[in-house]
């Protein structure tokens, strides 16, 4: 049954209910059935900056290793070691000089992943290398960020990915004025947010919360004081207050603006989910990106960082005004999130809860949800 066919002549229609954001077995049917099968956002770029550089991240149920090799491209793989299935790497981030070693058994593999070393490896002349190797992960680079996907067959990463940016903006090529992959990090900021992804993304789709609990951001974006998010209107940005400067805590001006910015999106707003876990806020001198980790049915971590002109991060310019805004954005959201994560267990949430006009598109989102985990 889906969500948005219910009741169709009704104000309201009903959201999920409760068990989805409690059930451990749900919870693993989304790890294999879209987290582990869809393209996921796991690090920028920069941070792997040269060979041997790495980062292991939590994809689904999987530990995965990116890194770059030799010739400088991005590789991703299973973080597992192909004889006895050790993990091979339980540091979040480092770096190598040539080769990743088991600590257990001190198999040895290139930064391609081949198997190049064990112990009397030599008397093993018929131990294919390359198939004893480390499995390959499918790996994409865009936006200046490296996205992953760990099914045999990966699904059209310009249907999903990019289909997403098209559909929210209207037209892909609208991004591309952001030049989001020339941007640097200015700011990085960790949440570990106790309560299940549905509820970071849904609150993310919608804006009926903003009067309530945003009141920094709906003093730089006054009509999200009327409870319609951005996100509703195809190529819909939301404008700045006419006393507004920039997209900063309070309202004053700015840092420099992205040249390629049109004088259409200036002193805008616009905001971007890509499904599953990435969210995209675009202003005319940053670029916000949110990447959601969920690691359990009530935990989600959300890496968020804040891209800035090159020229602007290298020269120190204070960024605190313009950070300040989006953080407490976040953390007024992370709150309200955890606010609900407790009573969706509860009987009197059994059956769900429901959604009001302004935020019926999260309906859609509750039917995708369903149809991905069967």
């Amino acid at each position: 049954m889906t969500t948005s066919s219910t009741a169709p002549t009704s104000s309201v229609i009903p959201t999920l209910p409760g068990h989805y954001y409690t059930d451990q077995a749900l919870f693993a049917r989304e790890q294999k059935n879209i987290f582990e099968a869809m393209w996921f956002c796991v690090v920028r770029s920069s941070d792997i900056p040269k060979p041997g550089s790495f980062k292991t991240v939590q994809v689904g149920s999987e530990s995965i290793l990116v890194t770059r090799a030799r010739d400088r491209s991005v590789r991703a793989f299973f973080n597992v070691c192909r004889h006895r299935g050790a993990q091979l790497c339980t540091e979040e981030s480092g770096e190598v000089a040539r080769a990743f070693q088991c600590p257990y058994h001190a198999w040895t593999y290139g930064l391609d992943g081949k198997l190049v070393a064990a112990p009397n490896l030599t008397k093993m002349a018929d131990l294919d290398r390359v198939q004893y190797g480390l499995i390959n992960v499918h790996v994409r680079e865009w936006l200046g960020y490296v996205w992953v996907c760990l099914a045999d067959e990966p699904p059209s990463f310009e249907d999903d990915v990019m289909g997403a940016v098209t559909e929210r903006l209207g037209a892909l090529e609208l991004i591309d004025n952001y030049d989001v992959a020339g941007l640097e990090v200015g700011r990085r900021i960790v949440y570990d947010v106790k309560a299940n992804w549905k509820l970071i993304i849904e609150n993310f789709m919608e804006c009926y919360h903003c009067a309530t609990i945003h009141p920094e951001l709906t003093e730089v974006l006054p009509e999200f004081a009327d409870g319609y998010a951005a996100q509703y209107f195809v190529g819909h940005g939301a404008e700045f207050g006419e006393e507004v400067k920039g997209f900063t805590v309070d309202g004053s001006a700015g840092l420099d603006r992205i040249p390629g910015v049109s004088e259409d999106q200036d002193r805008r707003y616009y905001a971007i989910t890509i499904k599953p876990q990435v969210f995209i806020n675009l202003v005319p001198d940053h670029v916000i990106v949110h990447r959601m980790f969920p690691l359990a049915v009530d935990r989600t971590v959300v890496e968020c960082d804040w891209l800035y002109l090159p020229d602007v991060v290298e020269s120190g310019k204070d960024l605190d005004k313009s950070v300040e805004l989006f953080h407490r954005v976040n953390e007024q959201d992370f709150e309200a999130c955890e606010r609900c994560q407790p009573t969706m267990g509860s009987r009197t949430y059994a059956k769900g809860g429901v959604l009001v006009p302004s935020e019926h598109h999260i309906g859609v989102f509750h039917e995708w949800v369903q149809d991905r985990i069967g």
